[in-house]
């Protein structure tokens, strides 16, 4: 048994942040931002518009494709590290929303990695037979927790939910996931507030992301490279079988270092970021909606799905469409 995608679904909040409006808050520019980062805009949340408020529109988009109804949806997961409250988690207020009935519900909290590792346990919950559609989300209003006087941290990040409904089928789709973490690399990638620690966000630097960029980077892309050969080795495929690339997107230049690792022009790798920046958890599934939408996926592709956050984490699926 195989967990197939039969529906998928996107939705970015109205307000879009250029490049030349972060000109006017900090010192940055256009330019630099482009060269360093391939961003020309992000989007972000409303006043009062929650993580929840994101999924929902994303997940009755992709349900909506999937011509399933919320009766048949045995399984809920969201992928997120910003959710409305601490408690219930995002997943139970989505749920009551979508009115999918007792299911179970839970979030996965694993930064940008968020949506790849949920598609892991949706795809074991369908191989196991204990689910026959699960709905599966990553959503982030991550500019909720960004200080815009840092001009290191504020032009990378916007908000968004995506989302796919898997269901069981007898023939390949999820062909495998592969999922890891480092928590020895906390330091370079964190927001250093919480319920445990406090939130006394002054102590701390605030309720913010903070990151040693240069270092992310080299890990990124050296561990990248790393689950690219796991996967392959594990379905004994060679690079040259892989028809798409739908990476994470947080930034041009470590998706251009990952494609050339495989070897695939970039006509062959789905590139987002530069419409709405890095949305974590919500890149992965945003791009892979883009694609089939647009008729470039079709029917029998080969993907490789990739996620690289804090954590660190990282995961990869390859996915026969």
């Amino acid at each position: 048994m195989y967990a197939r995608i039969i529906g998928t679904g996107r939705y970015l909040p109205e307000k879009v942040l250029t490049n030349a409006d972060l000109e006017k808050m900090v010192d940055t520019n256009d330019q630099w931002i482009r060269e360093r980062t391939g961003i020309a805009q992000r989007h972000v949340a409303a006043e009062g518009q929650t993580t929840c408020d994101l999924a929902e529109n994303a997940a009755r988009q992709a349900m909506e494709m999937a011509e399933v109804s919320p009766d048949e949806i045995d399984l809920l997961l969201v992928g997120t590290t910003t959710p409305d409250v601490v408690f219930p988690s995002t997943a139970c207020l989505l749920q009551h929303r979508l009115g999918l009935g007792e299911c179970g519900a839970f979030d996965v909290n694993a930064a940008c990695s968020g949506f790849i590792y949920a598609l892991s346990v949706a795809d074991q919950y369908i191989r196991n037979g204990n689910a026959g559609k699960v709905l599966v989300v990553g959503a982030e209003t991550l500019t909720r927790m960004i200080d815009w006087n840092d001009r290191a941290t504020c032009v990378l990040f916007g908000d968004g939910a995506g989302a796919a409904v898997l269901t069981a089928d007898s023939e390949p789709g999820i062909m495998s996931t592969h999922i890891h973490a480092n928590g020895g690399y906390s330091d370079l990638l964190k927001v250093d507030v919480g319920v445990s620690r406090g939130f006394r966000a002054e102590e701390r630097g605030g309720l913010a992301v903070s990151m040693r960029g240069n270092e992310v980077f080299k890990v990124a892309v050296n561990t990248l490279g790393r689950i690219v050969d796991e996967t392959l080795a594990a379905n004994q495929l060679e690079k040259e079988d892989l028809d798409w690339l739908i990476p994470h997107q947080a930034n041009l230049r470590i998706i251009k270092a990952t494609a050339r690792k495989l070897r695939m022009s970039m006509d062959q790798v789905v590139v987002t970021v530069d419409q709405h920046g890095n949305t974590s958890a919500a890149s992965v599934p945003m791009a892979l909606d883009v694609a089939v939408r647009s008729g470039r996926i079709q029917r029998g592709d080969k993907l490789l799905l990739e996620a690289f956050g804090g954590g660190f984490t990282w995961g990869a699926a390859l996915i026969a469409y």
